[in-house]
């Protein structure tokens, strides 16, 4: 089975831990990692990074996606700039395409009013609180969260983050995606065997 890309967001201040462990095993399970740029020029990351990236914001349509990545940055936080990423976002979800968003991203989302009808999770609730967004009651102090379509999570736990996003996709199955958690997550040098047995490698 064929299946489409995955796309990363990327802009001038992203983090670059937030996204690694999701991408990195996306592509080891047969995922094309696409990345897109605001308008499609290179980017540096946080950590000074400089990225070259495969498309622009415009060129990015949710029919030709399996998931929407969107890492935080502190431009998310520094007024506007990212906000057509956001919008993109509400694109997809309409389409019935998955999002993922970490971090700062969270905060965008909330702007745009896509964490309103959905549980949701971030850095803190204190956090999404100041962006004046109605879902406050709906916020969940959990490691990542996943509900219509969307997951969600805090800088803190990129590995948790990744392992919503392979339940979403079904990248993996249960058994590779706990065994794979157990050991990037809590380090557990027995769950090594029990990943590789479970993706046959």
């Amino acid at each position: 089975m064929t299946r489409k890309p995955v796309h990363l967001a990327l802009y001038d201040t992203h983090a670059d831990w937030e996204t690694g462990h999701t991408t990195a095993h996306l592509a080891l399970a047969g995922y094309e990692v696409r990345t897109v740029t605001p308008a499609g020029e290179p980017v540096t990351s946080m950590g000074g990074l400089r990225v070259l990236p495969d498309l622009a914001l415009g060129g990015l349509r949710p029919e030709d996606s399996s998931l929407l990545v969107l890492p935080g940055a502190t431009r998310w936080d520094e007024g506007d700039e990212l906000a057509p990423f956001a919008r993109t976002a509400r694109a997809f979800l309409d389409a019935g395409v998955p999002v993922a968003a970490i971090c700062g991203a969270t905060a965008g989302l909330a702007r745009e009013g896509l964490l309103d009808d959905r549980a949701h999770t971030s850095g803190a609730a204190p956090y999404l609180a100041m962006t004046g967004y109605a879902g406050a009651g709906r916020y969940v102090e959990a490691d990542a969260v996943t509900d219509g379509g969307l997951v969600t999570a805090g800088p803190t736990e990129p590995v948790a983050f990744a392992r919503e996003i392979f339940r979403l996709l079904g990248a993996y199955d249960e058994k590779a995606t706990d065994a794979w958690y157990r050991l990037f997550h809590d380090s557990d040098p027995a769950a090594y065997a029990a990943y590789e047995e479970a993706v046959g490698r």
